[in-house]
């Protein structure tokens, strides 16, 4: 899917049941993850360290929900080994496994090629991490190798910069290395009556060689 896509109203066979997507969503946010396989050493570490940092996603009003390619009776015992393993994960697994053992919702979410999705080989490659807006659109994904675990504070730090730039009717945006409560960027688009508007302490200019000012950062937002 490409980024401003609409995300399908599946449903689906899940650890917490039979859901529909849109109802289960509500008016949150979502971050929607796949794996190739249940007791995969890199994914059940993966699955663990975003069940710990369940009340973050909380806190940002974010529903999780993950995906793989296999039974739901594996997803199950999956869950286990991964409390087990992550002891630091507090009461019930909180997210629901999505059960695609037919790869048919991995290629919906064009996760993986149709004409491969029985191939073992290329089926290793489902390693796609989605970001999805309440009014479902598809907002930011990032695909991993299977060697290559994700990282849930810069999950937690994109959900961030999304969530603000929305909040400022994408007048912003964030730079490099950008963390909450550091320097945002106006975008070159933005007026000088809408610089008034938005940022009565006015903005920063940075001097470039070409003479074009189009960097120009705050702190006031």
């Amino acid at each position: 899917m490409r980024l401003g896509a609409v995300v399908p109203n599946f449903e689906f066979d899940s650890t917490h049941g039979k859901l529909k997507f849109y109802d289960w969503l509500g008016d949150s946010w979502c971050v929607l993850f796949s794996h190739p396989a249940d007791f995969t050493p890199v994914c059940t570490t993966e699955l663990g360290r975003i069940a710990v940092h369940a009340p973050e996603f909380k806190k940002r009003n974010v529903k999780i929900i993950a995906h793989s390619a296999d039974e739901l009776q594996s997803h199950v015992d999956w869950v286990n080994d991964i409390k087990s393993y992550c002891q630091d994960i507090c009461g019930e697994f909180p997210y629901p496994i999505i059960a695609d053992p037919e790869r048919k919702l991995a290629v919906q979410l064009d996760m993986i090629d149709e004409a491969q999705m029985n191939n073992p080989e290329v089926a290793k490659t489902v390693r796609a991490l989605f970001i999805i807006s309440p009014d479902h659109k598809l907002r930011l994904s990032m695909y991993y190798p299977i060697s290559t675990g994700r990282n849930v504070d810069e999950i937690l730090r994109c959900i961030d910069s999304l969530q603000l730039v929305d909040s400022k009717n994408g007048i912003i945006a964030t730079p490099a290395n950008w963390t909450p409560g550091t320097k945002v960027m106006v975008l070159p688009t933005v007026t000088d009556e809408e610089i008034k508007k938005n940022f009565p302490k006015g903005l920063d200019l940075v001097e470039m060689p070409s003479k074009r000012v189009y960097i120009r950062t705050t702190e006031n937002y």
